[in-house]
């Protein structure tokens, strides 16, 4: 959620927060997000990842109406020490990271119009909220926020923003796990997308590729349609110490030297999880 305007526009503090204004919202807006929720819910029971579900009735997302980021706030802190603060829109790079590095997730305060369920260019609270938050209530999903939002300002100094935000994409948003024998829904641009939440698990054509780092950080990404191909994660666990455990310096010259990846590239080393429905994954892996 980042842009490269310096300055915050007017009303914004000088970390782009805002407030919230919760009780500025309408019926009809609030009307908004219930049926977004409705309609993702009815999805996602088995297709998220069972930590996003749990997370939604543990932040008490599953009340009606637009969450209040005061009280959501609350909740999350008492669990993991996040936050959620308001911002007015995209932020600048260095602001973004900054809030992740202090446990703060920022969020869009507008919803989408009636109008607009199915596509919005910009993330509104639902995408941000509904997406993102519940998995911040997970310990380990938590701390890999917080550990990529410090990488993030160390990117910075290397240039290379450019190669971590395609980790960000390929994961914290359209990311997919495993669980036992079947994949799973984590990343919330998949989660907040009653289209995409099915593409991701049900239709044949895109591959689903064993998460590597290295090629996970070289392989571009596209904005204005569902995902060519998903990284599949083994677990929270395993995604944090592919973090924490790299000393992203030398990776960045190492990836310098290395062509980037269209989105449709496929390689001879990438490890494929079956085509939905074909095969159970423990056979297909021989695991």
């Amino acid at each position: 959620m980042t842009q490269n305007a310096l300055l915050p526009p007017a009303g914004a503090a000088s970390d782009w927060t805002i407030p919230q204004r919760w009780a500025r919202y309408t019926d009809a807006e609030h009307a908004v997000w219930d049926q977004l929720y409705a309609r993702q819910m009815g999805l996602l029971a088995e297709r998220a990842v069972p930590d996003f579900l749990s997370g939604v009735v543990a932040l008490g997302m599953n009340a009606p109406g637009i969450p209040d980021f005061e009280r959501l706030s609350t909740r999350l802190q008492r669990l993991t020490g996040w936050s959620v603060v308001a911002v007015p829109g995209l932020v600048p790079d260095a602001v973004f990271f900054e809030h992740l590095a202090n446990r703060r997730f920022v969020a869009g305060n507008f919803i989408r119009s009636a109008e607009q369920l199915d596509y919005l260019q910009e993330p509104d609270v639902f995408h941000d909220v509904f997406g993102h938050v519940p998995l911040l209530a997970h310990p380990v999903y938590a701390d890999y926020m917080q550990a990529y939002g410090r990488g993030g300002l160390r990117a910075m100094r290397f240039g290379a923003i450019h190669k971590l935000a395609r980790l960000y994409w390929h994961t914290v948003e359209f990311g997919l796990i495993r669980d036992g024998d079947r994949l799973r829904l984590f990343g919330a641009g998949i989660l907040s997308s009653f289209g995409e939440s099915q593409y991701a698990l049900d239709d044949p054509a895109p591959p689903r590729i064993a998460f590597d780092l290295r090629r996970v950080m070289r392989t571009e990404y596209v904005i204005d349609h569902f995902q060519s191909h998903y990284f599949v994660i083994d677990s929270f666990e395993d995604l944090l110490r592919n973090t924490l455990e790299v000393d992203f310096g030398p990776l960045y010259a190492e990836l310098e030297g290395l062509p980037d990846l269209q989105p449709s590239a496929a390689l001879p080393s990438d490890v494929l999880y079956p085509a939905p429905g074909s095969v159970p994954l423990s056979s297909a892996l021989g695991a």
